[in-house]
């Protein structure tokens, strides 16, 4: 059985960098980000009835990874896209499900929005949006009852907060 360990959190909060770092550190198997492909290949950022696909691609993508690895790190879930179609969108259809898949998950590790915010193409909105979707965040996996780590501070610091998580047994 395949351990999935989740990386959630705002824009800019290091996210990619630690699920490679923890990928490699570990010989896992590694998820990308599907909306930041998404985009770069469409050239924009998706619009509200796009919002279902790229959720679901982001989910069978960890699925197909759980099947071939037994840890499986992952560069964001569902649970992003909804809360992102929440915030953007006033749509809250994804939400559940969302919740459900982020149930699955073995280790949820929630990138501070800490590090110093760097435009990166068309998905970044500012630090102010930043923290008010780490609020939101946040809020939702508490209300969820949904456990995470927090990962703060320099790239060496995440790194070693997340490695000290994965030796702790699964908060599922």
């Amino acid at each position: 059985m395949s351990r999935i360990v989740a990386l959630l959190g705002a824009e800019c909060t290091g996210k990619s960098t630690l699920a490679e770092a923890l990928a490699r550190h570990r010989g896992a198997g590694l998820v990308t980000e599907y909306l930041r492909e998404w985009c770069d290949s469409h050239g924009r950022t998706p619009r509200r009835e796009e919002q279902a696909h790229i959720a679901d691609e982001q989910a069978a993508r960890i699925e197909a990874a759980a099947s071939r690895h037994a840890l499986v790190i992952c560069d964001t879930t569902p649970l992003i896209t909804a809360l992102c179609s929440q915030h953007y969108f006033q749509d809250d259809r994804l939400l559940d499900a969302a919740i459900a898949f982020q149930r699955r998950c073995d280790l949820t590790l929630l990138c501070a929005p800490d590090l110093p915010w760097q435009p990166d193409g068309i998905q970044r909105d500012g630090p102010e949006v930043r923290a008010r979707f780490d609020a939101r965040l946040r809020v939702t996996l508490q209300a969820c009852g949904l456990p995470w780590v927090d990962v703060a501070g320099d790239e060496a610091a995440r790194l070693a907060v997340a490695l000290a998580a994965l030796q702790r047994p699964s908060s599922r």
